[in-house]
């Protein structure tokens, strides 16, 4: 499955060099997101395979780390192709390619887990917990990346230049909290989720105090990108070992899709609710709301947790 998805990812992300046409962009990009969220859900299958403990959790981390590492170069290198002509960067896409060669000669096969009556594929409460919280937490942590050009004020007001290196902090701080995973969770435990939404807390805060201060509003982009660096990785790890392995994937989808649906119905649900409790919408009041929420709910999870006697 992993193979066909790097093949469908290569093909489909190529199809929009042949034309300039909508309706072959639409269909590529859905085909597209069909490989992606394959990607998603068996990297986890793939990790909770060969791993178990408190390894799982660090490669977890490293191969969360991995993606934001992945998205860097990508985002550089279509740039850099972009700039000389738009379509240049759908070349950007033989990475789809490399990857499944790679996965076919280097992924070990380890055959598939038999579903019978007694090891069937289903899921339990913990999954549907764990995915209704990764709604929330996407729900308040995309608006970094959909406000962030925008909430810029004072001499920084407009720049594309400072709010691309603000995305960049952002996605690099993932990557260094995923390699360091490992570490983090051995001293934040069962409380690791509710942590990583208050680092978005901290961070979302220092944005809406400082909009006009540059070195305050790095430091506020790397919390931001702390807490999705820690939230995503050390999720699946909570479904992958809430299920058995032949529902591993399942779990990984479901909580995928928890993820996707709160970056969904963020932009309306945020801004209605900035426009109702503030009389208008701004980037500051969506920062307010997104702070609050955020803040309230990584609350209920810790209290939630407390409850429980497992560490």
């Amino acid at each position: 499955m992993l193979i066909f998805a790097g093949l469908t990812a290569g093909i489909t992300g190529f199809l929009p060099f042949l034309a300039d046409n909508f309706w072959l962009l639409f269909a590529s990009r859905t085909l597209y997101g069909v490989a992606l969220g394959l990607c998603i859900a068996l990297n986890t299958a793939v990790v909770a395979e060969f791993f178990e403990g408190d390894e799982r959790v660090s490669v977890m981390g490293i191969q969360a780390a991995s993606v934001g590492a992945g998205m860097v170069l990508v985002t550089t290198l279509g740039g850099a192709l972009g700039s000389i002509d738009f379509h240049y960067a759908y070349y950007t896409n033989v990475i789809g390619f490399i990857a499944m060669i790679l996965i076919a000669l280097c992924l070990p096969e380890t055959g598939t887990v038999a579903v019978s009556a007694e090891n069937k594929i289903e899921l339990n409460k913990d999954v549907y917990k764990t995915a209704l919280i990764g709604v929330v937490e996407m729900l308040f942590l995309i608006t970094f990346s959909t406000n962030i050009s925008m909430h810029l004020s004072g001499s920084l007001a407009g720049s594309a230049t400072v709010s691309g290196n603000l995305t960049g902090i952002f996605s690099g701080s993932q990557i260094v909290i995923g390699l360091l995973l490992g570490a983090v969770t051995k001293v934040t435990k069962k409380y690791t989720l509710p942590v990583a939404m208050l680092s978005f807390s901290v961070g979302g805060l220092l944005l809406i105090l400082f909009p006009s201060n540059y070195v305050l509003l790095m430091v506020g982009a790397v919390f931001c990108g702390f807490s999705q660096g820690m939230f995503i990785p050390t999720a699946m790890v909570e479904v992958s070992n809430a299920v058995k392995p032949t529902s591993t994937a399942m779990a990984a989808a479901c909580m995928t899709c928890g993820n996707c649906f709160g970056q969904l119905i963020s932009p309306t649900l945020l801004n209605a609710t900035a426009g109702a409790v503030f009389g208008q919408v701004t980037t500051t009041n969506v920062y307010i709301v997104a702070v609050i929420g955020m803040t309230v709910a990584a609350v209920i999870v810790i209290v939630a947790k407390a409850r429980k006697k497992t560490v």
